[in-house]
């Protein structure tokens, strides 16, 4: 599977995100010589524990993030942050445990936008917006390199692209920029090869790293 990085908008001291912004950066895309390929969208719940016994609630996982892509419709991932664990579940396990009700969804985000194609790269540009909602939540990109699995041999390439698209976005003096921080996926168990499983474990890295951002800076405004 193509190595990718998913970043997310980091706004300067004192701004916020809004959909300006998620233009500008998707028009820098096309500006850069991106072909435009259509969407592309991807969905995290956060699940509560519904405790009905307290003898009961410390053998399951208090919370944990599920995670659909578009690439993979058939596909739904877990990620079990306090355990450190990534699993990979048939779509079908979303029915079951709303049947079961041993969790509650307490918040749904939507991760959704454009994806062009510039060479051996894909770039998916997109807006973070509640479910069932258009109120923008943060800005979100894919960047991918098809050619190469490897987590390791693709990082100075990866690298180079990422300072070559800052550059360009720099150059429209917008208010932050997009942040990459890796996550450690040998502590969920995962390998050099990359797989769905290290793009399940960076959504749920960039979900925390949003809240802390909302935690920090004023409301958001659409």
């Amino acid at each position: 599977m193509p190595i990718k990085w998913i970043l997310h908008w980091q706004p300067n001291a004192g701004t916020t995100v809004n959909s300006q912004i998620l233009t500008e950066v998707s028009q820098c895309a096309e500006g850069i010589n991106g072909v435009k390929e259509g969407r592309w969208k991807a969905t995290i719940s956060f699940y509560r524990a519904i405790t009905r016994e307290q003898a009961n609630a410390n053998e399951f996982p208090r919370d944990f993030l599920g995670i659909s892509l578009s690439e993979l419709p058939s596909k739904y991932y877990l990620v079990i942050r306090g355990q450190r664990l990534v699993l990979e579940a048939e779509s079908s396990i979303q029915t079951i445990m709303e049947k079961l009700q041993s969790y509650r969804t307490r918040v749904a985000l939507n991760f959704e936008g454009n994806q062009y194609q510039l060479g051996d790269f894909q770039l998916r540009v997109g807006k973070v917006a509640p479910l069932h909602s258009e109120s923008l939540r943060g800005i979100v990109m894919e960047m991918e390199y098809i050619p190469i699995s490897s987590w390791e041999k693709s990082h100075q390439i990866m690298g180079e692209f990422f300072d070559l698209w800052q550059e360009a976005l720099s150059k429209r003096s917008l208010p932050g920029h997009f942040v990459h921080i890796e996550p450690n996926f040998a502590e969920f168990g995962l390998s050099d090869q990359y797989t769905a499983q290290h793009t399940a474990v960076q959504y749920a890295s960039i979900m925390a790293q949003m809240i802390a951002t909302a935690q920090s800076v004023q409301p958001v405004r659409n």
